[in-house]
This record gives structure tokens, sequence and C-alpha cells, in this order.
């Protein structure tokens, strides 16, 4: 069978890195199975190729807009880990390396005019579909859904892309601005229910998952340190207030850039990253204190979703973050006890959003609805797995549900791989390009060696 790229023409394409290029070319050569091959050449691209608008100020400062894929709006958690896998490519490509930078300011910017949009609009004019919500929807704002792992993206990306590279000059006073205004949101989240909250939310006439009840104030919360997520990384709305993989994720990324901006050598700097120490701290014996809870089959493990009164949620959902992918982001070991017993609940039937069926197995969610699976919960699943056995099994589920496209898509039907939603969601194409290099690196040989 002939396998023909599906990537635009190269005068067609948004960004072209030729050290991109040159890495697909390479795993590509030495991969045996050729339709594996295809798909991550198809795949790996895709952000770069189809999605990255990059330009220079007049100021000369770079400034790149990602847009997601079919959605023409940049949401701060995609277009985070849209170009996540090109990290380490960064000091081989200084135009790569410069357009990475430019998105570290722009989401800055995005998040300086409101903390609490989740999607933006490169064009301030332009008139959101959304611009009827129920909150403060300013000039810009595509929709002002509040989750925090939005912020903790954009604290991410900051993070990787001064490790990869050494270079701190974007962090200025306009920066941490922004990281101020991080911080001080996700502190004013910590707080329990209130009758005059800094935010609400309500969508008329819409899906319960796209609003909040209360006047849209959301299902009431005690505060216990962890800090709300109105709404999770699916974009639906949470069953209870403290989603955990988002205050997980923020443990994380709080503690890497207090370390950061403290040594910036600033006066500001340096109180912010004692700010931002605490608070990872605080939050951190908050998820020890309140998520962990007996299930009747699986032992202890972490809720998904706590209230702070006692009540628990538990459940996975595909979108990441997300329970299973809490080693990828750095918050436990893949091997703790904790983790492995939390894993083993959200990939079974013990998990509400565990669907099976003759076209494959994964965890889905409410975003789509019963029985869709989604690719990118298979992909991370990959990701944080440590049997190599499993990560075949990844592999060759991702293969057999591409659908005949070549593309990674938003979920696949259980029964049917044929009946997808989304069939450009760069995201979950860059994502798969990350698993096929970190099996590559992994189990080096592996991809030379068999069909998938």
């Amino acid at each position: 069978m002939d396998y023909p790229t599906l990537r635009p023409d190269p005068s067609r394409r948004c960004f072209t890195s030729p050290v991109i290029d040159g890495a697909i070319r390479d795993l590509s050569s030495r991969t045996k199975d050729r339709e594996l091959a295809w798909l991550f050449e198809n795949c790996f691209p895709n952000t770069l190729d189809t999605t990255v608008d990059f330009e220079r100020e007049p100021d000369g400062k770079p400034d790149s807009f990602v847009i997601t894929g079919d959605i023409d709006a940049m949401w701060l958690r995609d277009s985070t880990n849209q170009v996540w896998p090109y990290l380490p490519y960064l000091r081989e490509d200084p135009a790569l390396r410069e357009m990475v930078a430019g998105l570290v300011r722009r989401q800055m910017q995005f998040v300086r005019l409101d903390p609490y949009a989740n999607a933006f609009f490169k064009d301030a004019t332009k008139i959101s579909e959304w611009s009827t919500d129920n909150t403060v929807m300013l000039p810009g704002v595509h929709e002002r859904k509040y989750e925090l792992d939005s912020l903790c993206a954009v604290l991410r990306l900051a993070e990787g892309y001064s490790t990869h590279t050494g270079d701190l000059s974007g962090f200025d006073s306009e920066w941490l601005e922004g990281f101020r205004l991080i911080l001080e949101t996700i502190e004013a989240q910590q707080e329990g229910t209130s009758y005059a909250p800094p935010y609400s939310f309500a969508r008329i006439g819409s899906e319960v998952k796209d609003s909040l009840n209360l006047k849209g104030h959301g299902q009431p919360a005690k505060r216990c340190g962890l800090s709300k997520s109105h709404f999770r990384p699916s974009d639906d709305a949470a069953q209870l207030p403290f989603l955990i993989p988002a205050n997980a994720m923020a443990v994380v990324n709080l503690r890497r850039m207090a370390g950061i901006v403290k040594g910036l050598g600033l006066p500001a700097g340096a109180l912010l990253g004692a700010r931002a120490a605490k608070l990872a701290e605080e939050i951190d014996q908050a998820i020890r204190t309140n998520a962990i809870v007996p299930h009747c089959a699986c032992g202890d493990i972490l809720a998904f979703e706590v209230d702070g009164y006692g009540s628990a949620y538990l459940m996975d959902d595909a979108n990441v973050p997300n329970l299973v992918s809490l080693p990828y982001l750095g918050y436990l070991e893949a091997e703790a006890p904790l983790y492995q017993r939390t894993r083993a609940f959200a990939l079974s039937e013990h998990n509400p959003y565990f669907f099976a069926g003759k076209a494959g197995r994964g965890i889905g969610g409410p975003h789509v609805g019963l029985g869709y699976i989604w690719p990118m919960a298979i992909t991370m699943q990959g990701l944080t797995s440590t049997s190599e056995s499993e990560v075949i099994d990844c592999l060759s589920q991702l293969k057999r549900t591409h659908g005949g496209t070549g593309f990674i898509h938003e979920t696949f039907w259980k029964d049917d791989a044929a009946n997808f939603t989304r069939a450009w969601f760069a995201w979950a194409n860059t994502l798969f390009g990350e698993l096929v290099l970190h099996v590559d690196r992994k189990y080096p040989g592996l991809l030379e060696e068999r069909i998938f």
C-alpha cells in the first residue's frame, strides 16, 4: 500500500523547521511499520504545518498565535501542548526557538487581558459566538470558561522554554505582572463558597456541561487549600469545584517557576517566587489531605474532584491534565503505588468514562458523550506506561483507529473508528508524534523491529 504525504505543500505550510523535518525523516526511515511511520510523518508536524501564525512586532519582538485546529481561536492549554514536543529541538533551530518565545509572550499577554478566560482571538474586533455568555466578555476573548490548567499551561511552557534554551530574556516586568495575576487568581479560587465571587459564568440555553449552576457560581466549596477549577480541560463544567489533576499540575509548575523567577535577580521576582513556592506547598498538602479516598476494588486512590466538605467524584476524563497523566506532568512517579492504584481504576470498568468496543478501548468523557474514546487518552496511557507490551498495544490501537485519514482525531466511536469527531485537532496529532519519539528513546530498536 502506498502512503502519500498528507502534509500541505511546503509553500502553504504556516511554519517550517528544517530540524523537525530532519527528525521526521530520520525516525520514519527507521520505522519498520510503514503505516505507523506515515501517521508520524503527517501528525508530528501538524501544529507547525497548519496552526502557527508567527510574525515580529515593530519593536522586533516575536509574536506567535497558535490556533487549535478547526476552531480559529487560541486556547492557552492547547497551544502549550501543541508546541511542547518541539522544545527539545529549540537549541538546534533558532527560528523555532523564536517562534516558541513568541508564544510565551503572547500567552502572558492574554493572561494580562483576562486570567479567567481560556481561549482568545488574535483580532480583538472579532465577535465570539459566545459573546452572549453571562460573564465579563472582553474584546479579544473567545471563551471565558475558567480552567486552572490553562494558567498552569502558561507556566509549563515558560518553564519548558527556559529550561531547553537557557533564555530568561522574556521574563521582563510585563511577564512578571502576568505571573502575579496567575498567583492572585489561583489564590482567589482557594476561597470557599462566596455570595460575591470574583468569577461567575452561565451560558443561556446550553447543556449542563457548558454552564455553572447556582446563578453561575458553581457547586459549593469549602476552603481547604485546594484551588477551584470551574471547568475541566475538556471545557466541561466540573461536578465538584476542586479538580485534582489541575491542582497537581499547579503544584509542579508553581514550584518550577518559583525557582526561575527567584533567580532573575529582581526584587519582584524574589517576592513572587517565594509566594509561588508557598502556594505550591499549600496545594500539595491539600491534595494529600483531601483527595486520597478509598475505592471498594482498587484501594486508596486519587479522586478526580472534591469539594472540601468530604465529597469526592471518582472518575477520570480523557483530557490532560487527568489522573493518568500525573507522571507525564511530573507530579507522581509512574511506579508510585498511589499512582498505580489510581491508574488501574481509571483504565478499568470502575471508571464510568472508560469504554471498550470492537474498535478499541480507552478513556472518554462527557464532552462528546458515552461510547466515544479519545485517542489522546490512549496516547497518554502509552506515555505513562512502565510496560513495553502496554506501549505496543497503545501504538497498535492508535494505528487502527485513525479511520483511514492519516491523522489522529478528537474521539472515535468504540465500535467503529470511521465514526469520529474533529478531523483537524492539532494537539492530538502532535501528542501522538511525542509518543512515537518517546517509544524510540525508551525502547531502542523497537520501531525498527516490529509491525504494530
